[in-house]
């Protein structure tokens, strides 16, 4: 079975069971053996905030040594989004073996009338990877109430009910008691239900679970307390229990959120050992996606997917919180929403772009206009929500606000402008072409079919069933191709597209994308920008802009790998970067705590006394200095000190490091990371190593844009040797150039790495094949490489930049 066929089939199943229960979910995991057994589990239910309290448990536990897996629904771009370990998402691969595996039992059920839905399948492969995953701790997002839910087939260690409202009534009651008591059913047998509710719900929920633990108010068990928006978009939030208090931000705005937070805490508390320190850190990294996520500064653009008028409320409270003149709504929403209540709960606004996401169950462009129409004078209705918002952004001035609401389809089109990658595909064979359509879940036929057109210039991205249409219409009549995934475009999904054509045939395609509908001329202007073509040749402020620039390594370390102890002294490594310089070095990166395998951890104050002497005596040499840390505190100090550069092997583990970055208006370094120091246990798996680290980097540079940094400064390093073996070390290097689709500088670091054990290499033996390697990331576009030997890899990148000389 194909990944698009295994995706098909979980997703024509069925969205509605006529009588709700969880037997059918329990037939599906005996059918497997019971794969679930193993993990503890926390289920968290409620009518909003369980995604956000979800997300922030499992960034807390995740500061344990514990394996962590995390379910919840919906997704914004891809289906496997819902199911994670460890922050990965499951992979093609176990997609596939799971349907292969399910789909026997699945069709003997449908044959006797008794298929199971979509949640109760997606919930069996959730438990069934935990199972298999090992993982020690799995949190579960209740899907609807919590009595006769797919997730209530487990015995949950610890539950939360967050908030209760009236919804789903037809299954759960008329009322906000007989809601809370259905969702207070998650509660667990040994310990108290953390719960946020109040009033009438906080009386059911608590006549139902027996006991509870109460956040919120200053009568709370544990009190949440919201102290606003920080200047760079977090919430300052101060949390109080009896015997343990945080002082923290998190990444999530709104009085609600500090509420959620003191949710997770507390459950977090139930199952693990966790310190204060570690709740104050994993609350910090809780990102979540589409809610309150402010995604631009200058006019300010907030996506929220409130769909409700609960949610539409605290939507209204926190924008209350934020400096700002007039507002802008950009709204699409489903069909069985409350749209008069939903517009009734926001503030007025100065204007209204309504818009229609690409799916069925969307409702009418027209009919939210004709309920806006009632708030604002200038309502106006857009058939995409990719161009409602290029319209909104474009009439609003620096210091108005543009809110994106009402769905999570609606914030997840809208999203795609600040995270889409149109990656730039190596093609030279048949082979490589049939590995780009193959990756794309092109059919078979398809593959035979176009693998002899993609000898031009290839792009590959995520697009709407719409777009993805029009744009295979388009191509043909120009001479090009566009394949499209095998994936069901009946699917609410997004469609993996391969363009194949010459620039001439790119450049026309521009011309008749322009000033069309569904949000096709804002991909022109991404696609534009890839191909860098009709833009103009920018000013030049760094060395990596003109032609591959040479990092060099300085560790000013007792132990790393290949250079331990040679520079401890300040005198030392001051001489050695002196060497550099006269070799002609365009960067030194001084790091003063090593990341090898099996590396202890250094203490913060002990590698800034090493990192920051040396950057104070370089600091006035003719050479651009960075600190590679993986620490804020750290990176801070070097930057006072004098240096230019940070350049985080974590990839922004640390999450001030890149608040430390856009303060200081300095190039940051970010790296696929999946351990630092290197786990040489971890067995980490890939579908595509390529387009997997793309990927998970993409949401790395988004987190840094966010912080205030442009495109052109956050520089990406694909982290050859961290989580990967050495054949997709060499893969990296191989495709470097598709990492541009990232929009700013590569940087490869492969300096006598153990990859290099793969042509039977030891370490004393790699530096030619380092100088190799340099050439080989120069030719396919690196703009930077890190290494130990300056000399040798200098002149390997000008014999590269003399082979595209145009001097006689």
């Amino acid at each position: 079975m194909r990944y698009d066929e295994a995706a098909n089939f979980l997703l024509d199943l069925r969205r509605y069971r006529p009588s709700p229960g969880t037997e059918s979910t329990a037939d599906l995991l005996s059918w497997l053996d019971d794969p679930h057994e193993g993990p503890e589990y926390v289920q968290i239910a409620g009518s909003n905030g369980k995604g956000s309290t979800a997300r922030m448990l499992e960034r807390v536990l995740a500061e344990t040594d514990l394996d962590v897996g995390l379910y919840t629904s919906p997704h914004l771009d891809d289906v496997r989004e819902r199911i994670r370990v460890n922050d990965r998402i499951i992979p093609e691969s176990a997609v596939t073996a799971f349907a292969e595996r399910i789909q026997p039992r699945v069709t003997e059920q449908a044959a006797d009338n008794d298929a199971p839905t979509f949640f109760e399948v997606l919930t069996t492969m959730a438990l069934w990877y935990f199972g298999t995953e090992n993982v020690d701790v799995a949190i579960l997002e209740v899907g609807i109430g919590g009595r006769y839910d797919a997730t209530s087939v487990v015995d949950p260690v610890a539950s939360g009910v967050t908030s209760v409202t009236l919804e789903h009534t037809s299954v759960l009651g008329d009322t906000i008691a007989e809601i809370a008591r259905d969702k207070a059913t998650v509660a667990p047998a040994e310990r108290p239900l953390v719960t946020g509710t109040t009033g009438a719900a906080l009386e059911a929920v608590s006549e139902t679970a027996g006991r509870v633990v109460t956040v919120g108010g200053p009568d709370a068990d544990v009190t949440a307390r919201y102290g606003g928006a920080t200047e760079h978009y977090e919430g300052r939030v101060d949390l109080d229990a009896e015997d343990w208090a945080v002082e923290t931000t998190i990444p999530l705005l709104g009085a609600h959120q500090a509420r959620n937070a003191g949710i997770a805490a507390a459950l977090a508390r139930q199952v693990a050992d966790v310190t204060d320190a570690d709740l104050a850190r994993g609350l910090r990294k809780g990102t979540w996606p589409g809610r309150f996520e402010v995604v631009d500064r200058e006019p300010l653009v907030v996506l929220d997917g409130a769909h409700n008028p609960g949610g539409m409320t605290a939507v209204a409270e926190t924008l209350a919180d934020l400096s700002y003149d007039d507002l802008h709504v950009v709204v699409g929403s489903m069909q069985d929403k409350d749209h008069a209540g939903m517009a009734d709960a926001l503030p007025e606004p100065a204007s209204v772009l309504t818009c229609r996401p690409d799916t069925d169950r969307a409702e009418d462009q027209d009919v939210l206009s004709t309920v806006f129409e009632r708030h604002s004078d200038d309502v106006r209705a857009r058939s995409s929500v990719e161009g409602a918002v290029d319209r909104a952004i474009e009439g609003a001035d620096d210091d108005d606000c543009v809110l994106v609401t009402g769905s999570l389809s609606t914030v997840a089109e809208a999203r795609r402008r600040w995270t889409r990658c149109l990656v730039p595909r190596t093609v030279d064979s048949l082979n490589d072409a049939a590995r780009v359509l193959e990756r794309a879940h092109v059919t078979s036929p398809g593959i035979w079919r176009m693998r002899a057109k993609g000898d031009h210039r290839v792009i590959s991205t995520r697009v709407q069933k719409r777009q993805a249409q029009y744009l295979k219409e388009e191509m043909l009549s120009l001479g090009g191709e566009c394949a499209i995934s095998g994936l069901n475009d009946q699917h609410e999904e997004y469609l993996d597209v391969v363009l194949m054509g010459t620039l001439a045939q790119y450049n026309r395609l521009l011309d008749k994308l322009d000033g069309q509908p569904f949000g096709l001329s804002v991909f022109a202007d991404e696609l534009q920008d890839t191909l860098d073509i009709r833009s103009d040749s920018p000013e030049t402020a760094y060395p990596w802009e003109t032609g591959t620039a040479v990092m060099g390594i300085l560790n000013v370390t007792p132990d790393s790998f290949h250079d331990g102890g040679l520079y401890e002294t300040t005198e030392a490594a001051v001489e050695r970067a002196e060497e550099m310089i006269a070799a002609g070095v365009d960067i030194i990166d001084v790091g003063g705590e090593s990341t090898r395998p099996g590396a202890d951890p250094v203490p913060p104050e002990i590698e800034r006394d090493r990192v920051v002497p040396v950057v104070e005596a370089l600091q006035d040499h003719d050479v651009l200095l960075s600190v590679d840390t993986r620490r804020a505190a750290v990176g801070r100090a070097a930057l006072e000190a004098g240096a230019d550069i940070l350049n985080d092997v974590t990839g922004l583990d640390d999450p001030e490091m890149r608040f430390v970055a856009a303060t200081h208006d300095v190039p940051l370094v970010v790296m696929h990371s999946i351990d630092a120091p290197v786990d040489p246990t971890a067995d980490v798996e890939y579908d595509d190593v390529v387009d997997d680290v793309l990927a998970e980097l993409a949401e790395t540079v988004h987190r840094a844009e966010q912080a205030g940094l442009d495109r052109s400064q956050i520089i990406v390093d694909p982290g050859l040797g961290f989580g990967k073996t050495q054949r997709e070390n060499f893969a990296l290097l191989d495709r470097i150039d598709e990492f541009h689709a990232l929009g700013g500088p590569v940087l490869v670091g492969h300096s006598h790495k153990s990859m290099f054990e793969a042509i039977d290499l030891d370490a004393d033996e790699r530096g030619p094949a380092t100088v190799a390697a340099t050439a080989l990331a120069a030719d396919r576009g690196a703009d930077i490489v890190r290494v130990h030997d300056v000399k040798e890899n200098v002149d390997a990148v000008k014999t590269v930049l003399a082979t595209r000389s145009d001097d006689g």
